[in-house]
């Protein structure tokens, strides 16, 4: 009797720690897959741009590897203190697809000035179609332009105003993918438990009151902001830059990852400001459930004393 409870307990022991080394191998198996992809993110436009040197290719290869190792630690650790929504997917993978598709695209653009090919041909004629159709006084795209100094030629007001545009309405179209997503599927996904404080790292719930509360200025707040950046943010690049020379902002990778800046920041954090409304939402629909369960079980017992 006692070999077959040791044998048993042996064999639970055993499927216990295999099972804890599978999942191990399986979380760092898909961070180092989100690593890899954030790397080729990094690397993209001195992949697409000719002429890039040696040392650009270096330091862009060294800023890579940091990126992807912060990435493959972040997310192969059980808690995070960085990401947000690392279990809400598909909140991150939409941001990323986001800001992959806009340096992408402006790559392509920017690289269709010197070695133009029928691809960026033909995303640089679409880029200039969506920039002029978003260059209207007081929008932000026109407002971009504005970063340029005085002296810029035509062409470097056009790069500006393409790069900017398309950027712009990819940024448009990931918002509303990603309110649709939350409306259709009923984001964050209720298959599996969704721990709130696991998935907001920076978030202090246990600070200034009820957390409900404040979610919802804490949403407020990101909506707010995200909706004014794209205004604010040239006026900033404008005292930033001057007395720089002309040519500084419309450079490959300078005009690239400050218009990819411009407009993915604006849009994750209107991202995270429905994200944090959507989650104050959830948190309240279950409160007021169980609230309602112990209402319901305490008036039986109420009922029963008054009988007595």
């Amino acid at each position: 009797m006692g070999g077959l409870t040791s044998d048993g307990l042996r064999a639970r022991i055993l499927a216990s720690l295999e099972h804890a080394s599978r999942t191990w191998l399986n979380r760092a198996f898909t961070s180092a897959v989100r690593a890899f992809l954030v790397m080729i993110l990094v690397v993209l436009p001195s992949v697409i741009l000719p002429g890039i040197g040696p040392d650009t290719k270096q330091i862009v290869a060294l800023v890579a590897l940091f990126a992807g190792a912060l990435v493959f630690f972040e997310y192969n650790a059980i808690y995070p203190s960085l990401v947000e929504f690392r279990d809400g997917a598909p909140y991150n993978r939409i941001r990323y697809l986001m800001l992959l598709a806009i340096v992408l695209l402006l790559s392509l653009i920017v690289a269709d000035r010197e070695e133009p090919t029928t691809v960026s041909r033909l995303v640089r004629a679409l880029g200039e179609v969506v920039g002029s159709a978003l260059d209207f006084p007081y929008s932000p795209v026109r407002l971009a332009t504005l970063m340029l100094a005085e002296n810029a030629t035509a062409a470097q007001v056009l790069d500006m105003r393409t790069t900017a545009g398309t950027a712009y309405m990819v940024s448009l179209m990931s918002l509303a993918i990603f309110v649709i997503v939350l409306k259709l599927a009923g984001w964050p996904s209720t298959k599996s438990a969704f721990n709130v404080w696991v998935n907001l790292p920076t978030f202090e719930p246990t600070a200034h009151g009820d957390v409900v509360d404040r979610l919802e200025r804490d949403s407020r707040v990101n909506l707010a902001v995200g909706f004014l950046l794209p205004f604010v943010v040239p006026a900033l690049i404008v005292g930033l830059t001057a007395g720089l020379p002309p040519g500084t902002l419309t450079s490959p990778q300078t005009l690239i990852w400050t218009m990819a800046a411009w407009a993915y920041l604006p849009a994750s954090l209107l991202m995270r400001g429905v994200a944090m409304a959507r989650i104050a939402d959830m948190i309240r629909t279950k409160r007021d459930l169980k609230l309602a369960e112990e209402a319901a079980l305490a008036l039986p017992a109420e009922e029963e004393d008054e009988e007595f």
